[in-house]
């Protein structure tokens, strides 16, 4: 970032309207569209997160992007849909309602997960539905502890609602909890309480029974226990096949989104030749990932035994993003402020293609 733009940075953390105000109307030709930090935020996305309907509109005013997105993929109108869920109609009018007006189409940007702020309305509305219909649940400790675990596990949690927790947008996160963490904080926990449960139990048949237990008993205790235990991990591999599952749909979505992109925009004599390219139009395989993640979310799902057919797909993808053939085909659509980036990445991005097609040869 620029010395300007931190002030602006700064200005909107600490919800400093008049300030803000008075430097964006001395500085007209200042680009609010930048990001800041590990969550690749922009202004408009922290005031989202901090609920300043002021700040939005002023920075809507000075042509902040409503389309930017962050490191998760969620665009300004994700933050303050989220934030009309945890707050209410107030949050709606004063985030929501500038932001549709301003941009339409935001509404159906799907971020990293799939998830478009339109999908997140329609959820809270079927939220409130299920809500007013119910009634007040009787206090079941055993039922709620159970409903959380295995509500947590389901497909919705890592779709929607596990993408948008409460700290999500808190300036500092460095104990950020990925999923992977998750679940070993899931399963320590269900292990933790069975075994608790156990323990109670076998305490209280022990006190119970003042005699020496028969083998016939010890027996019947053993095989419960093995059969408890038993349970105990069928359900925890269960819930890591779900979560296999889980990613690998996600990796075959990343695949399926980079293949259509090449093809709108590398497909000769489409209509949109002549359109303008920034490097947030070029279809990286990981748009904000490594040259690395790039290359494996380009051969993903290619068996890298099956030699042949594993060098015909890498073959393809250094073809399509050679430095030479590349700038024959876009480099007189690509925007001059992005034109030296985008010529860099697909230079690495090359060379990391050719050295594992090397690789295959020794």
């Amino acid at each position: 970032m620029s010395h300007k733009q931190k002030r602006v940075w700064r200005y909107v953390e600490e919800g400093r309207l008049l300030k803000l105000k008075s430097y964006l109307r001395k500085h007209r030709d200042l680009d609010v569209n930048f990001s800041q930090g590990r969550r690749e935020r922009s202004p408009l996305h922290l005031a989202c997160c901090r609920g300043d309907d002021a700040a939005l509109r002023l920075l809507l005013e000075h042509g902040a992007d409503v389309l930017q997105k962050d490191r998760k993929g969620d665009t300004a109108l994700h933050t303050a849909v989220n934030r009309a869920l945890k707050h209410g109609k107030t949050a709606y009018d004063d985030l929501v309602v500038p932001l549709t007006k301003s941009c339409p189409e935001a509404m159906n940007v799907p971020n990293s997960a799939g998830v478009t702020p339109e999908d997140l309305l329609k959820w809270t509305k079927h939220t409130e539905t299920a809500g007013n219909m119910s009634f007040p649940p009787q206090a079941d400790p055993e039922k709620e502890w159970l409903e959380k675990l295995f509500g947590e596990c389901e497909d919705e949690f890592c779709e929607t609602f596990g993408v948008y927790d409460a700290d999500d947008f808190l300036p500092v996160d460095d104990d950020e909890e990925d999923f992977g963490d998750w679940a070993d904080r899931i399963r320590r926990e269900y292990f933790s309480k069975k075994h608790a449960e156990a323990q109670r139990l076998a305490a209280a048949a022990s006190s119970g029974w003042k005699r020496k237990k028969s083998k016939q008993e010890r027996e019947q205790e053993e095989q419960s226990n093995k059969e408890l235990h038993e349970r105990l991990q069928r359900e925890h591999e269960e819930y890591l096949a779900r979560a296999a599952r889980k990613e690998e749909e996600t990796r075959q979505g990343r695949k399926r989104r980079y293949e259509e992109g090449c093809a709108a925009t590398f497909h000769a004599g489409s209509s949109a030749d002549s359109t303008k390219l920034s490097y947030s139009d070029i279809p990286w395989p990981a748009p904000r990932g490594t040259v690395q993640e790039m290359v494996d979310v380009m051969l993903h799902g290619v068996d890298r035994k099956d030699l042949p057919t594993f060098r015909k797909v890498l073959r393809k993808q250094q073809a399509l993003w050679h430095p030479d053939k590349f700038a024959q085909r876009c480099e007189a659509r690509l925007e001059e402020k992005d034109k030296q980036r985008v010529l860099d990445t697909v230079t690495a991005l090359s060379q990391e293609l050719n050295r594992l097609a090397q690789s295959l040869r020794t």
